[in-house]
């Protein structure tokens, strides 16, 4: 039996799957991933009834966190399909 890895190699090498990840795209999925975790976080801490950070500051983070997070994704997908063709 094949392993996965050697699987996934064999499609790279003969060309059935591209990647389009470019440094732009990466760099916006980057973005994408710490203010997703950042989102998350403040929804524990907030949840947890004393925030470290108080209050405030972790209700700013979260309401920052989501838009960011959104934008990111989009612009990272966005840049990705610009660069299919």
């Amino acid at each position: 039996m094949v392993s996965p890895s050697k699987q996934l190699n064999q499609l790279y090498k003969g060309g059935l799957v591209k990647v389009y990840l470019t440094p732009k795209s990466g760099f916006f999925l980057a973005i994408c991933c710490i203010t997703a975790i950042a989102g998350v976080g403040s929804v524990f801490e907030i949840t947890s009834g004393q925030p470290d950070l108080g209050m405030q500051t972790t209700s700013i983070i979260l309401g920052l966190s989501i838009p960011l997070t959104a934008l990111s994704f989009f612009a990272a997908v966005r840049d990705a399909k610009a660069n299919m063709k």
